[in-house]
Formats: C-alpha cells, structure tokens, sequence
C-alpha cells in the first residue's frame, strides 16, 4: 500500500465534475449541465481554495509571520478554510461574520480553534468594518481580504479552471457560477476564456439583492452570495451577462439536488443549478458547467430550506 505525506493543505482541489442528468430530466433541458462537486474539499467548499491560495502566498511574501494575527470578515465558508488552514499553520484567527449566518457555520470556524465574532448590522459591510477596525489595534495583524485579494482570483486561475476545462477535454460553452466575492467568477472565467474565446460566462445573484445588475441592495436567504457592493476583485471584462435567482427558486432547487439527484449541498449550490437549468432552456444543445460550492450538512439550521 502506498502511503502519501499529505496534510489537508494538499487535499484542497481536484474535485470531481458530475453530471445532473436527473435534472435535467426533470426540468426537460436538451443539453448536459455538469457541476463541480466542491463539498469534497477539505472542509467541504469551494472556499478552501482561495483560503489555501491566500495565507501561502501570505506566507511567501513575508506579509505573515508565526505571530500574526488573522482576521478576516466572512460569511462563514473562507472562514471555515481559513480557520482550518490557519490551524495546521499554527496561526491565530478572529472571524468577523453577519450574524444571520447559520450556526453550523459558526460551530465549524470554532471548532478549528477560530475567535468568531458575529456582527448584529451592515451585513458583509459591516464585518468589514469591524475587522479593518481589530486590524488597527493590533501591528502584526493581517486581513486577507478576501474581497480584495487577487490570490482569490488566482486560486481559481490556476486551479478551478484548469481542472473544468480537463474534466471536460474543452468541450464546454457555458460557465455559470454566483458570485459573493468574485473570486470563483473571475478567476475561472478568465482562464476558460483564454483557453477558449466562444466560452460564455453568466454571473447570478440574489433577485432581492442585484447590485451588479440593477444596482440594488437589499436582504435576501441565499448564503454566501449578493454581498450588495462590487467587490474589487470581480472583473466583468470576464463576464457576459448576470441573471438572479429567488431565494425561493434557490431553495427549492437545494431541495431538487438532495432529493433527485442525492447531492446534499448548500443554497448557493441551488442558486447556480436553478440559473444553469435557466441558461440550458435559451441554449439548446449546449454544454453548461456550473459549481456546487458546499455541503448542506451547515445549512440544516436554515428555517424553510429542508424542512
């Protein structure tokens, strides 16, 4: 038996792509939509990959050191990777999140030995505030940002692109992906585009929430997404078009994925399945690729979503 010096480090990417063949059925498209399944990530979502990309370029810029205080404000998953990460490295971490986070996310972040604060107004904003206020009072301290890091972008440059555009040999045409801080987006898009010009990218958010485009801000359920300001790091020179989603048509279709296709994933995941399933029925014959960032394991909290 071969056995690997790995730690969770090196497990975060490479995850598989499936094919939601039972959807599609159900909704009657006539064109394969295929979703990378990011809940196998270490801590189980997409966001171990710009938590990994952004504390070991940190690390190997000389912006961290074994005395470093992180912080970062979140609403909950990059907190979950950073936490994680930050404890294999032996750094501490305080956690500034929205308060209407569910409370899976918040025993996670503790769990890995993270200081969760949570933040009662301003939603992101308002973490964002706090955070950059702790960061005043301590010299050695240092906020990813994970909003405004382009090592997020990158993360998904250099892995979440390249492993779509394998898994699927380079036959695909539509790449559709919510957007909280844009990293996923961005990162991704750009490299599918470069690898191939006729690739489409569609962003979504939140319909009550559609800063990007309807420049409107509001509350809304989905989990993750809609932070109701553009963050620094999405480049819309990679995306052609932005479509919303209900909280509803989220929801219901979280509830689709569990119980038609037996993948149990959080609300963004349905977001992005409900907007693919969209897209398919205006693009006949076409092959759409979108991403399941979590599991739902965090989300049974979450009042109305599974019950």
């Amino acid at each position: 038996m071969a056995i690997h010096d790995y730690s969770m480090i090196d497990l975060v990417g490479n995850t598989p792509l499936v094919r939601l063949s039972k959807l599609e059925k159900k909704y009657q498209v006539s064109c394969p939509i295929y979703a990378k399944l990011e809940r196998c990530n270490p801590t189980g979502s997409i966001k171990d990959r710009a938590a990994k990309a952004m504390l070991l370029n940190a690390l190997k810029d000389g912006k961290i050191n074994q005395d470093t205080l992180l912080i970062e404000p979140t609403s909950g998953n990059t907190g979950i990777g950073l936490a994680a990460i930050a404890a294999t490295l032996g750094l501490k971490l305080v956690i500034f999140m929205p308060a209407s986070a569910s409370i899976e996310r918040v025993k996670m972040m503790k769990a890995f030995g993270a200081d969760c604060r949570l933040v009662k107004e301003g939603g992101m904003a308002g973490c964002i505030k706090e955070a950059e206020e702790l960061h005043k009072q301590y010299p050695n301290s240092f906020i990813p940002a994970q909003f405004d890091n382009e090592n997020n972008v990158l993360a998904h440059y250099t892995t979440t692109g390249p492993e779509i555009y394998s898994q699927t040999e380079g036959e695909l045409d539509i790449f559709v992906a919510a957007f909280g801080t844009g990293g996923t987006l961005t990162g991704t898009s750009k490299y599918l585009k470069e690898k191939k010009s006729s690739i489409k990218a569609i962003g979504v958010e939140p319909s009550s929430s559609a800063f990007i485009s309807k420049n409107e801000k509001g509350a809304h359920k989905i989990q993750g997404i809609g932070a109701g300001f553009k963050p620094n790091i999405l480049n819309l020179d990679y995306v052609d078009e932005v479509m919303t989603i209900t909280d509803e048509e989220a929801y219901q279709m979280t509830r689709d994925l569990a119980q038609v296709e037996g993948l149990f994933v959080g609300i963004s995941s349905g977001c992005n399945v409900a907007a693919a399933i969209k897209v398919a029925k205006s693009n006949p014959g076409k092959v759409i690729v979108t991403v399941l960032p979590d599991n739902g394991e965090r989300y049974l909290s979450v009042e109305g979503l599974f019950e």
